[in-house]
C-alpha cells in the first residue's frame, strides 16, 4: 500500500510549487553570483604559490607566505599603504556628506522637470568611463594647451603650473575628481530612501513650528541613518582597494607623481608589469580582501554596539 506523504512534507512541496516562479528569477542572478563570484575563488591558492604555466596552476610549487612578503619588505609599503587608507577615508567621509547634501536639496524641488533634470546632471559623471575623465582633467591641466593655464593664469598675470610634475596639487586634484564622478550614484540611492520617508512627519513638524533646519535634523537624517550605515560599510571593506583608473590613468602614469598616487593597486600592476609575478598580483588582491572583511566585522560590531537595529548582521 502507497503511503501518504506526511503533513509537512506536503507543506513543504506545496510551497514549494507555489514559489516555482519566484526561483526562476532568482536562478540568473545565482547562477551569475556563481560564476562571476564564487568559482574565481578557487584561485586563492595562486596567492601561495609560485605559478609555473609549464606545469601549471596545480603543479606548480608551493611558496607558502612569500608573495605576500613583497607588499611589506619593500620601501614603498608605507607609501602605498597611507595613500590607500588616506584617500578611501576621505573619499568616504566627504562623498557622504556631499551625496547626503545634495539629496537633499534635490528633494526640496517641486518641479518634476527640474528634478529630473538635476538627477541626470548628477548621475552623468558616474556613467563616464574613467578614461575619458582623465582627458577630461588633461584638457584642464596640460601644461602647455590646458584651460587653466591658458584661460585662467596666464589672463591674471600668473605663472603657469607643471601639473604633472607637481605632486602637492594632486591629493586635491584627486579628490576633486573622484567626488565629481561618483556622489552622483550614492546622491541617488539617498535621494530614493527620502521619497519614502512619510510626509505626515513633516507636516507634524511645520505644526510643531520646526523650521527646515529642524525637520531635516530631526526627521530627515535620523531616517537617513540606516542607509547610511549600509553604504558606508560597503566602501569600508573595499577601503584598501582604489579606483585603479583614477590613480593610475588621471595622473598619466606620472613618476614625478608617484609619491602622491601610488596606491596598493597600482604598486602591484606595476610590479607585475615588470616582473610578470601573477603569483604577487593574487597575493595582494587576497591581502586586500580578508582586511577589508576583517574591518566590515569591526565596524558593524560597533554599529551593533550602539544600535543594533542599524546593524547589519
Amino acid at each position: 500500500m502507497k503511503k501518504s506523504p506526511s503533513p509537512s512534507r506536503a507543506h513543504l512541496m506545496s510551497r514549494i510549487r507555489h514559489n516555482i516562479p519566484l526561483y526562476l528569477m532568482f536562478l540568473p542572478g545565482a547562477i551569475y553570483l556563481l560564476i562571476n563570484n564564487y568559482i574565481p575563488m578557487s584561485g586563492l591558492i595562486i596567492a601561495f604559490k609560485q605559478v609555473n604555466w609549464n606545469k601549471g596552476i596545480i603543479a606548480s610549487p608551493w611558496v607558502g607566505f612569500s608573495n605576500f612578503e613583497y607588499l611589506f619588505t619593500t620601501s614603498d609599503a608605507w607609501v602605498i599603504t597611507r595613500n590607500t587608507l588616506g584617500y578611501n577615508i576621505v573619499f568616504i567621509a566627504l562623498g557622504t556628506i556631499i551625496a547626503i547634501t545634495v539629496a537633499i536639496l534635490l528633494n526640496e524641488i517641486r518641479s518634476m522637470a527640474l528634478k529630473k533634470t538635476y538627477q541626470t546632471v548628477i548621475l552623468l559623471p558616474y556613467l563616464i568611463s574613467m578614461v575619458v575623465v582623465s582627458y577630461l582633467v588633461y584638457a584642464l591641466l596640460s601644461s602647455e594647451n590646458g584651460f587653466v593655464n591658458l584661460s585662467i593664469l596666464e589672463p591674471l598675470g600668473l605663472n603657469t603650473v607643471s601639473w604633472y610634475t607637481e605632486p602637492k596639487y594632486w591629493p586635491f586634484i584627486l579628490t576633486v575628481t573622484y567626488i565629481w564622478k561618483s556622489f552622483g550614484y550614492n546622491c541617488i540611492l539617498y535621494y530614493a530612501t527620502l521619497v519614502g520617508i512619510d510626509r505626515g512627519y513633516y507636516e507634524a513638524a511645520v505644526i510643531d513650528g520646526a523650521n527646515r533646519w529642524q525637520q531635516v535634523w530631526n526627521i530627515t537624517l535620523p531616517e537617513l541613518i540606516p542607509t547610511i550605515i549600509t553604504l558606508t560599510l560597503m566602501s569600508i571593506g573595499k577601503i584598501f582597494y582604489s579606483d585603479f583608473g583614477l590613480f593610475y590613468q588621471v595622473p598619466m602614469d606620472s613618476g614625478p607623481l608617484y609619491d602622491v598616487t601610488n596606491t596598493i593597486d597600482t604598486y602591484v600592476y606595476r610590479g607585475l608589469i615588470r616582473l610578470n609575478n601573477v603569483g604577487m598580483s593574487s597575493a595582494a588582491g587576497f591581502y586586500q580582501s580578508i582586511l577589508g572583511f576583517i574591518l566590515v566585522l569591526l565596524a558593524n560590531f560597533a554599529v551593533r554596539k550602539i544600535s543594533a537595529e542599524n546593524a547589519l548582521f
